[in-house]
């Protein structure tokens, strides 16, 4: 039955399982010997990854040849996304809204020059694909901007405090800090962009390649895709800090 409904053969799945559970194995035991706190975070986080992806690959034939579906699929990756980023660093509608706002910013921008250019047809599988991808680099980024800003002016409130009693405002005095986050959070794609083809093959990549695409049109795919990431990133980075900036009082951190 396993092969009939996903087209691999049982034996197959078999050795997946079997791959999946040594590695999972091997997490936990390394982080529970290093006193991690939750070793099972991992774990279950990979579990509920592949059983959406299991998910999402039974019903993917019918999304791709459906425009509708396409953008619903999407809308629901975006909120995800979003809802996620934002409990990283602490659950509050503001900064709900400042984070939404950030990455909608950053991924529709980078998602209409690519489409309006025409360097990717407006497809369904295209729009997909370039969609997830774009739309979780934003979500990295908000959440590595949002922790950097809220742990940097965290330690250093008193230049904060000194530069407001002077007469400065809010995003004047946090100004510094600011820019230190948006690089910080952006260092993880720059480096991965750096080396691609060098230290990693991107799944961008590999996936068009598994697809059927030459290695030539595969590669055109990952720079359009590496482009597309920069700029959301970037994007991203800049409006969501710009909203935090505008602080009055000392942030709490968050420990989750």
């Amino acid at each position: 039955m396993i092969t009939a409904a996903t087209g691999v053969p049982a034996a197959v799945w078999l050795r997946t399982l079997i791959a999946v559970v040594v590695l999972s194995t091997v997490t936990v035991i390394l982080l529970r010997a290093y006193d991690v706190r939750a070793p099972w975070k991992q774990v279950t986080a990979l579990a509920r990854g592949a059983a959406q992806l299991v998910a999402l690959s039974m019903i993917l034939s019918g999304v791709l040849t459906n425009g509708i579906l396409v953008g619903a699929a999407l809308a629901v990756m975006f909120s995800v996304a979003v809802v996620t980023a934002t409990r990283r660093v602490g659950w509050s509608m503001p900064h709900l809204i400042a984070t939404g706002t950030a990455m909608a910013a950053g991924a529709g921008t980078a998602l209409t020059t690519v489409f309006a250019s025409g360097a990717l047809h407006l497809e369904g599988r295209y729009v997909l694909a370039a969609g997830g991808i774009v739309i979780g680099a934003t979500m990295t980024v908000a959440t590595l901007t949002s922790q950097h800003f809220t742990t940097d002016i965290a330690t250093g409130w008193e230049e904060v405090e000194g530069w407001l009693s002077i007469g400065a405002t809010a995003r004047q005095a946090t100004a510094r800090f600011a820019r230190k986050a948006v690089r910080q959070a952006l260092i993880p794609s720059t480096d991965q962009t750096k080396t691609t083809g060098l230290v990693t093959l991107p799944g961008a990549f590999v996936g068009a390649l598994f697809g059927g695409a030459s290695p030539v049109e595969a590669g055109r795919f990952q720079i359009i895709v590496l482009a597309s990431i920069m700029a959301a990133g970037a994007l991203t980075a800049v409006v969501l800090v710009r909203q935090l900036s505008e602080v009055a009082r000392r942030p709490v951190e968050e420990t989750t």
